[in-house]
């Protein structure tokens, strides 16, 4: 997963970050809440981590803004030293998806993100296919059907299919696609993913006679929304 990382102790932010990349997930860490603002402002993630005590904004007054203005949808787990019921409930009510009291250890940190993650997952087994309409999607064979026919796709564009119909109505910014597909950095061949999306596009007929819209979010990246159903801020 695309995880950002929000802890002003700069120890603790290298040491989250070295666990969740040991288990090879791709961490974005900020020191303060201005920076890790700014970049879910221009970027999506799958997951935030969020320290409580911070200099300036509190942990939970940045949780409120995630809420407000980015999405309700990606998980947050807040990882603190506060450790009284009456914070654990407040940070729940107020949108975390879980709480872990410091100091943490690695074993716990990984199986609360697992857990996590699993949530944002397809509920369906992995050896059943997802249907998205007349568009069915085989993981484990890596085949996709429009129509119920085969349709030919390098594995790159089979890679991107798989992200944007499990993301289906959210706004994933084009460094994510590119970190999470392609497993490279920002403002590296940004255009790559524009010409996979374009091809993805034609292959999978995403336009809106058959009921769907892959949109261009401008100097952002992209949305695919099945046109019955509003999308995901």
């Amino acid at each position: 997963m695309r995880i950002a990382i929000l802890e002003d102790n700069q120890d603790q932010r290298r040491l989250i970050q070295l666990w969740l990349e040991e288990a090879g997930h791709h961490c974005h860490p900020h020191a303060d809440a201005a920076a890790f603002q700014r970049s879910l402002k221009r970027s999506s993630f799958d997951l935030l981590v969020i320290d409580w005590e911070l200099p300036v904004s509190s942990g939970i007054e940045v949780l409120a803004w995630v809420r407000g203005h980015i999405d309700w949808h990606i998980p947050v787990l807040f990882m603190t030293a506060r450790d009284s019921e009456a914070d654990i409930v407040h940070a729940l009510e107020q949108g975390a998806d879980d709480y872990i009291i410091k100091p943490a250890s690695q074993a716990v940190t990984l199986a609360r993100i697992n857990a996590l993650a699993r949530r944002l997952g397809s509920p369906q087994r992995a050896h059943e296919p997802l249907a998205f309409g007349d568009i069915s999607i085989d993981v484990e064979k890596g085949e996709i059907q429009v129509g119920g026919c085969r349709c030919e796709l390098t594995e790159r564009e089979f890679q991107l299919a798989v992200m944007l119909f499990n993301n289906v109505g959210r706004l994933i910014s084009r460094d994510h696609l590119l970190e999470n597909i392609w497993g490279i950095t920002a403002n590296i061949a940004t255009r790559t993913v524009d010409t996979h999306v374009s091809r993805l596009r034609q292959k999978l007929q995403l336009t809106p006679e058959h009921g769907w819209q892959l949109k261009a979010i401008y100097q952002h990246g992209y949305r695919l929304e099945h046109l019955n159903e509003p999308p995901i801020a």
